[in-house]
């Protein structure tokens, strides 16, 4: 039998003895509620069904959070951008509720906050992935096999259509012209291989083989390796680069092409373009420009799907104007 006791103004709480049972409590704002929980707490009991929710009642999510950081993150391909989504979270308000106390209504309210505060649709989808994961990890490895995943209960909020800027007139001559001279190598690399950001940064010199005229990338962002074949141009910026040629080819962090970015663009007085843009402008050139067939630029890419590879692909109406008037692509 529960026992019911109150605690000072306005708190109940319910305590649960049962032989081959944890001591099971939880407090309460009236009594009704107190006996109601003990009710069905002890119906669990009686039917075989009763998991412990101790863990999942005494771990806030931004305790929860702290040891998703410190366990489970470091195995992700993208830790640190996890990391800092994981911190992010753990600055709203939800972060103080219980993981056993968050439910599906408040998923909803967090997603409608983020979205006020301007948050995009994929924003809000990656937090909560991210929320949806730490829930899932608890409940498979921390003793918090009550919990329900509050996260599959809501509706997500749509993507994003996705970026489609690729260069205008001009704007590649004067990205180049205000350029470093270390990064101005690396913007012509990622027009002609449309490799990412992290993909040039982590390219290095073992990784060349001028012989295949290939570049070999260990890890990419979908996990998978992948070797890229080499254009003519793109050798020849090889041969242009300085020696020796051990270590990292491009001698430049995926922070410092960022910010190196930054800094040709404004001023090249160009609006609105961002370093991965230019792997939209090189996946949209290899259709324009060359005889490859889809499955082809797929492999240079790498994108996992030939879905996510449309959505890099930005074709210009004129050109595809010319190809209707029989010219041939790159002519």
């Amino acid at each position: 039998m529960a026992t019911i006791r109150k605690r000072g103004n306005l708190q109940w709480e319910a305590r649960i003895r049962r032989k081959g049972h944890p001591v099971t409590c939880k407090t309460f704002e009236t009594k009704a509620d107190a006996e109601a929980w003990a009710r069905s707490i002890e119906n669990e009991m009686d039917r075989g069904v009763f998991v412990s929710r101790v863990e999942a009642e005494r771990t806030t999510l931004l305790e929860a959070l702290d040891r998703y950081i410190a366990e489970y993150i470091p195995r992700l391909a993208h830790a640190v951008k996890e990391t800092y989504r994981a911190k992010a979270i753990q600055r709203r308000d939800i972060a103080s509720r219980t993981m056993a106390a968050i439910r599906g209504k408040d998923i909803a309210d967090y997603v409608r906050d983020l979205e006020a505060a301007g948050l995009s649709g994929n924003t809000i989808r990656l937090d909560l992935a991210t929320i949806s994961r730490l829930f899932n990890y608890a409940q498979a490895n921390w003793g918090m096999e009550s919990l329900t995943n509050p996260v599959a209960l809501v509706a997500k909020p749509k993507a994003g259509k996705g970026r489609e800027r690729r260069l205008e007139d001009g704007e590649e001559e004067r990205l180049l012209s205000v350029a470093t001279p270390i990064f101005r190598p690396v913007v012509l690399w990622a027009v002609e291989t449309a490799m990412r950001r992290e993909e040039i940064a982590s390219l290095t010199w073992d990784g060349i083989d001028l012989k295949r005229r290939t570049a070999h990338l260990p890890v990419t962002k979908n996990g998978d390796a992948r070797s890229v074949p080499l254009s003519p141009a793109a050798l020849g910026l090889l041969a242009g680069l300085p020696e020796p040629h051990d270590g990292s080819v491009f001698r430049m962090s995926a922070g410092a092409i960022s910010q190196a970015m930054e800094k040709a663009r404004t001023r090249a007085g160009i609006e609105g373009l961002t370093f991965h843009d230019l792997r939209h402008e090189a996946t949209s050139r290899f259709f324009e420009n060359t005889d490859l067939d889809v499955m082809e630029i797929k492999t240079i890419t790498g994108h996992k799907s030939l879905q996510m590879l449309a959505r890099y692909s930005h074709l210009r109406t004129h050109k595809l104007a010319d190809r209707l008037a029989g010219r041939r692509r790159g002519a």
